[in-house]
């Protein structure tokens, strides 16, 4: 799986829309906020739908 850039500031699921904000990471799934895209597990699939994994998610840089 090719790296992600360096600044992604968020990632958000094909599927549902779900949305994680490196600013405000994701305390339900254990990332406090801050938490890079890059220290986002590579086996972690979307909390909202279940059914796409990291690499499906389509990342944001720059700009939240």
């Amino acid at each position: 799986m090719p790296e992600a850039p360096d600044d992604v500031t968020a990632a958000r699921c094909p599927g549902c829309g779900y949305r994680y904000v490196v600013a405000a990471g994701d305390e339900h799934e254990g990332f406090a906020a801050g938490t890079a895209w890059a220290e986002v597990p590579s086996d972690w699939t979307c909390p909202d739908c279940g059914v796409r994994d990291k690499l499906d998610f389509v990342v944001e840089a720059g700009a939240a």
